[in-house]
């Protein structure tokens, strides 16, 4: 009897193991800490999963033909190469894609809205916003869920990301899901990473030239992109307290008045404060090499012209409707204020850039189209049926 209770005992023991959640594998190397998930939104493989078929899926359009891939490219970490995104309708954007790779340590999301603090707050816009149109859901909502009861695939992931509701294939299921597989996409193996862990060799001399220019006091660039993540709008697990912060980078003067183009005037567009003009989210330097072109407008085209502005203190506009000297902005911020570099210190200071590129992260299939090997599958069957 003792014995039947004892098997008993552990069978109940092993069914309650199973039963709990495990957590979450990042990946993380060691110091790096775990990302801050929203309570509502737990992470967990199938879910992650889940979302990279949503993520890729370009029924999820107005148009049928575009997908959330389309502005975000994993070989270019996540953005779409530029200066101002298009939507499924064709609708372009005021500004570019930010990359998506190590969102999940953003505090804040997007180039210029201090109130979107959540991934999954923050992807109701893509998905369903018009103004612009991006993906064009809205009103699509009954499609949408149809779509997930009915395409069998769809049925079998959603019930397995979400095991205990009864009728998960809901929209803002789809939104948990794909905030939890974009949120999964962390990049902590670019050379730098594993010269700062000990490899002597993995970056250059000229790299670590560079590395001590930027975060030097004479370039002052550690200020807004410091940290782990390379921003200063970051938050994990372990904070104690979300940092933010929006700079004007003295990227526009229109008529040495301080003025930003109309459409993209920053962060005063959300506070109405006169001192909010023109500043925007330090985005993470982390595959900046392959994010070209560069700041919210996609108006500087290479990381040398980057540097340049930044040398300059602002940048001098000419002529033209947005002729002005960003030099003399009276909002910029404190910390541009320009800096002599040699010809080699320039190179030393890109050789740094560069080593931030995570090629792992840029190639990894966990965050690949899992839709290729569908497309790559069908047309297999449809040579050998041929052949017979």
């Amino acid at each position: 009897m003792k014995r039947a209770l004892l098997v008993l005992a552990l069978l109940l023991g092993a069914a309650l193991w199973l039963m709990v959640p495990r957590p979450y594998d990042w990946g993380l190397a060691k110091g790096i800490p775990a990302p801050d998930v929203p309570v509502n939104n737990p992470m967990s493989q199938a879910k992650v999963e889940l979302g990279r078929w949503l993520f890729y899926d370009t029924r999820l359009s107005i148009n049928g033909a575009f997908s959330c891939a389309s502005c975000h490219v994993q070989a270019l970490a996540f953005t779409d190469g530029r200066a101002r995104s298009v939507g499924a309708t064709g609708d372009l954007h005021p500004r570019n894609a930010m990359s998506l790779v190590n969102s999940a340590y953003a505090s804040r999301l997007t180039w210029a809205n201090s109130l979107t603090a959540s991934l999954e707050d923050q992807a109701l816009t893509p998905l369903f916003g018009d103004n612009p149109i991006e993906m064009g859901l809205g009103g699509l909502e009954e499609q949408l869920t149809a779509l997930f009861r009915d395409d069998e695939r769809y049925a079998d992931l959603f019930r397995e990301a979400f095991p205990t509701q009864e009728r998960p294939g809901t929209v803002i299921n789809m939104v948990r899901a794909i905030s939890a597989f974009t949120r999964s996409i962390v990049s902590f193996r670019s050379p730098y990473d594993a010269w700062l862990a000990g490899d002597a060799v993995a970056i250059s001399e000229s790299a670590q030239r560079g590395e001590a220019l930027f975060f030097s006091e004479r370039l002052e660039c550690f200020h807004c992109h410091g940290g782990f993540n390379f921003t200063d709008s970051t938050t994990h697990e372990d904070a104690r307290v979300a940092r933010f912060g929006y700079h004007n980078t003295g990227l526009y003067n229109l008529g040495n008045t301080g003025a930003y183009p109309a459409d993209n005037p920053g962060l005063i567009d959300i506070t109405g404060k006169r001192r909010d003009m023109g500043k925007f989210r330090a985005p993470t330097l982390r595959n900046i090499s392959v994010t070209a072109p560069y700041m919210h407008d996609g108006s500087i085209a290479t990381l040398e012209g980057v540097i340049e502005h930044y040398a300059r203190g602002g940048r001098l506009i000419e002529d033209g409707p947005n002729a002005g000297d960003g030099n003399v902005n009276p909002f910029k911020s404190e910390f541009i204020r320009g800096f002599d570099l040699s010809d080699s210190e320039k190179q030393d200071l890109l050789a740094f850039l560069e080593s931030l590129t995570d090629e792992a992260a840029l190639n990894d299939p966990r965050w690949s189209s899992p839709w290729a090997d569908v497309t790559a599958a069908g047309e297999a069957v449809t040579a050998a049926e041929t052949r017979q």
